[in-house]
């Protein structure tokens, strides 16, 4: 890839006591495309997430945007940083606060960002914002959070990350609290951000289907650290490592006795185990498919 990266993660760790909630974390991401971050719940997905958004600070590594430092960065970089990465939360009513209008929530990260704008033209890019995520601002501007459905308030949570005109959306496991009849529409919409807008987008998800859907490469990650990544079909028309296979044949298959599926069981938990130790070693499989391999 020959574009420089908006941002980055190099060489990122994270200990909460003795566990390592990343270790040696590194990753770029590029306008105009999407990176899929796969695992189970406790992986570290999250970690990762809350250290792009600067709710931690690296133990060791750094954070990079366009090539900076963010641990050295002055006050009206972080400012520029703030408002150039976003984040998309799993939970869209928990995100929203219910005692507030749709409009008060679009309106309100443009008085914050973008003091130069008069009422009426804030309440012309609230409406703008509405028509972006494909909803009616006639029938939701005046309402609360609790009288949208599910798919339409994980919109409006989509617009107000846009309202700040980012470079970089996080969106963390942004359909998995939403009926599975709405959560296509949800994956078109970033879709048709980053083709639009040209944005980086990070997506985080336990569920490789969706990641496949919006995502050029990926990640798998277990216990901390990346263990597979890589341009998409690559990874996974051609899974190298024990835990990437894992996530693959991750649906019981109702065929097998039970005998089978105990010793499947151990072979399992030798996986867990031994994916979970430190995995230096970086091995090229091909132009963009790289992998750790187990101790």
């Amino acid at each position: 890839m020959t574009d420089a990266p908006i941002l980055a993660l190099d060489n990122v760790s994270k200990v909460f006591g003795e566990v390592y909630a990343a270790r040696a974390v590194s990753f770029a991401l590029h306008s105009g495309r999407t990176l899929a971050l796969v695992g189970e719940s406790g992986s570290g997905k999250t970690t990762a997430a809350r250290l792009i958004m600067r709710e931690y600070t690296p133990d060791q590594g750094q954070l990079l945007f366009r090539g900076a430092p963010m641990g050295r960065a002055d006050g009206k970089a972080l400012k520029a940083y703030r408002s150039s990465v976003q984040m998309v939360f799993q939970d869209p009513f928990a995100s929203l606060n219910p005692a507030h209008t749709i409009h008060y929530h679009l309106d309100r990260p443009l008085r914050l960002h973008q003091r130069n704008l008069t009422r009426a033209q804030r309440r012309a890019a609230v409406e703008e914002l509405l028509q972006r995520v494909k909803l009616d601002p006639a029938q939701l501007m005046a309402k609360f959070p609790h009288e949208l459905s599910g798919g339409q308030r994980q919109r409006i949570s989509i617009a107000r990350a846009l309202a700040v005109n980012p470079q970089v959306i996080v969106a963390d496991e942004p359909t998995s609290m939403l009926d599975v009849s709405v959560r296509l529409g949800i994956l078109n919409l970033l879709n048709d951000m980053k083709a639009q807008l040209g944005l980086a987008l990070l997506y985080i998800t336990h569920d490789i289907a969706t990641a496949r859907y919006v995502a050029e490469d990926i990640m798998v990650m277990y216990a901390g650290q990346i263990v597979e990544w890589g341009d998409m079909e690559a990874v996974l028309g051609n899974p190298q490592h024990p835990y990437t296979r894992l996530l693959l044949s991750a649906v019981p298959d109702p065929d097998k006795r039970f005998s089978e599926a105990g010793e499947e069981l151990s072979q399992i938990e030798t996986i867990r185990r031994q994916s979970a130790l430190p995995q230096p070693e970086i091995v090229r499989i091909a132009d963009n498919h790289f992998i750790r391999p187990m101790p």
